[in-house]
């Protein structure tokens, strides 16, 4: 399964691989700043995102160096196993700040919703190779995937996690649309949400009701807006250059609520300021785009279908994170990929970086 050829090396990916290295270097750097202390410089957080980040990159390049559509078989079953992860997720799963997303493993707590983006993309595509070896399919050809979109996206849901909900459902129906779902099912799907939207309305928490309410400008600073009013505080404070590594007072006085997760681009927003937020930015973008530019030479229509399917979920995360801390977009929990504390998260989005690194660099 795992073989590795010379020619490997030579059309391996190595700017993708350094811009990836350089996000997760910086997201490290800010995990440390957000958790530490004079008391415990090196706080437990910081260390398990070091652990997250070394066994991540050995993740990185299993995923890389294994043929990618062995991969993608072995994907497209494995996704029943996080289908049956978010099924017990409802019934024993782990709670904490309100909702039931973890499982418990004693030496660590796993998200099976983080896994479900990795392995849907497999799904998708197996499926529909193993359907037609040719791009070209029926309305009935899309019908079970929609069927396992629509019912992953509302196990996800209950946990609560909207933000995960979201992502996935988003990222399954860009890849039909790249299949060649049609436009008439997008035009009916848009009519069909405009119609239940009230209604979606009432299946909302309270609490995600709430941040709807906040983002139209509903609330009081110091109770339902003191999150985001504390971000904006902290994103303005920096200004141009920032206070310094290690010297935002909204971080350090705690005043910046989940600053080491959802929130850590605030933090680097009050230390490094617009220049630094900026650079951030950059190196996504330069990310995303040098993806999609080896993408497109990659010869089969499914091995490109498999990598854009890997590559959405991420830019997604990071376009809607730093949207919503800056208050253009309502608080879903989305995390900063790369940068986020969060070691089953860092796990997924490197194996999914590694498996197109796999893909691209099999362009021979």
């Amino acid at each position: 399964m795992i073989s590795i050829d010379r020619r490997y090396l030579m059309y391996f990916d190595w700017i993708s691989f350094i811009l990836t290295i350089a996000i997760a270097s910086i997201g490290l750097a800010f995990v440390y700043s957000a958790t530490s202390t004079n008391a415990i410089p090196y706080s437990i957080y910081f260390k398990k995102q070091l652990f997250g980040l070394a066994s991540g990159f050995v993740l990185y390049f299993i995923f890389c160096f294994t043929d990618y559509r062995t991969l993608c078989r072995i994907g497209y079953f494995i996704y029943f196993l996080v289908l049956f992860a978010l099924v017990f997720t409802l019934i024993k799963g782990k709670i904490g700040m309100g909702a039931q997303r973890w499982i418990d493993l004693k030496f660590v707590k796993f998200q099976p919703s983080e896994v479900a983006k990795l392995f849907f993309p497999a799904f998708i595509t197996y499926y529909l190779y193993s359907e037609n070896d040719v791009p070209l399919y029926t309305m009935d050809s899309f019908l079970p995937i929609l069927g396992m979109l629509g019912f992953s996206s509302i196990l996800v849901l209950k946990q609560p996690d909207l933000g995960t909900a979201i992502i996935l459902f988003a990222s399954g129906l860009i890849m039909l649309w790249l299949a060649g779902i049609g436009k008439r099912f997008f035009y009916w799907g848009i009519l069909f949400s405009m119609l239940v939207t009230p209604l979606g309305w009432h299946v909302l928490k309270p609490y995600q009701k709430q941040r709807i309410m906040v983002f139209l400008g509903e609330g009081n600073a110091l109770k339902e807006r003191y999150q985001i009013e504390q971000s904006k505080i902290a994103i303005g404070s920096g200004k141009l250059e920032g206070k310094g590594f290690g010297n935002g007072t909204q971080n350090k006085l705690l005043f910046l609520p989940e600053s080491r997760t959802d929130f850590i681009f605030s933090v680097l927003c009050e230390e490094w300021g617009f220049i630094g937020a900026t650079g951030l930015i950059i190196l996504y973008l330069l990310l995303f785009f040098r993806i999609m530019y080896r993408l497109d030479y990659v010869k089969t229509f499914f091995g490109q279908l498999l990598g854009i399917g890997l590559l959405i979920p991420i830019a997604l995360s990071a376009a809607i994170n730093t949207g919503m801390v800056c208050g253009l977009l309502p608080i879903v929990g989305i995390p900063l990929p790369l940068m986020s504390y969060g070691v089953t998260a860092l796990w997924i989005t490197l194996a999914s970086l590694g498996w197109i690194q796999g893909i691209v660099m099999r362009i021979f």
